[in-house]
């Protein structure tokens, strides 16, 4: 096998290890990470390899202990698994064919939760649908009136608050 295949497989592999782990350093992969490798690589076809057999492995050449596979173990997991998912091929071959479905692979994030479209967002912060005492905190181009919009402001002229004549007493008076 050319070298830079071999930095490619070394790559793909640095790659998956440290997928949805910010502690890991790339040199071990945990379960999960492979079998997300096997998935994305099309290792597992779900006729000659299914995940079951991508778990089997993974124990098979993990440490007893161990939770995590090295990359030599995880080039061992890859020659179980090459003539089981390359039947017609001779073990070389089908190594060969298992690197190149896996050479300068990454990690891909299919079906991962994406931020939310704006229309419900959209929705929630339209001024325009506010409704009771909410409606008075926005002026008419929906920006906020700030404390004049939450908090009754107590105008301390003597008058009763719904009192609609307030100022208009001196010119009563001198009309007379």
């Amino acid at each position: 096998m050319a070298e830079s295949d071999m930095d490619k497989l070394l790559d793909s592999f640095k790659k998956f290890a440290v997928h949805g782990d910010t502690k890991a350093t790339g040199k071990e992969m945990n379960g999960k990470n492979w079998a997300k490798l096997c998935k994305d690589c099309k290792v597992v076809d779900g006729k000659n390899v299914t995940s079951t057999d991508v778990d089997i492995v993974f124990t098979k050449v993990k440490a007893k202990t161990s939770r995590v596979i090295t990359y030599e173990e995880f080039q061992k997991a890859l020659e179980e698994l090459a003539p089981k998912r390359f039947k017609g091929q001779s073990k070389e071959e089908a190594l060969q064919s298992i690197y190149k479905l896996i050479d300068g692979k990454e990690p891909t994030n299919v079906g991962v939760t994406k931020v939310a479209k704006t229309a419900a967002v959209d929705r929630l912060t339209d001024t325009s649908k506010y409704t009771g005492s909410h409606k008075e905190r926005f002026d008419e181009s929906g920006k906020g009136k700030g404390k004049g919009g939450r908090e009754e402001i107590v105008e301390h002229t003597g008058y009763v608050g719904a009192y609609k004549n307030a100022g208009t007493y001196e010119e009563k008076t001198k009309a007379k």
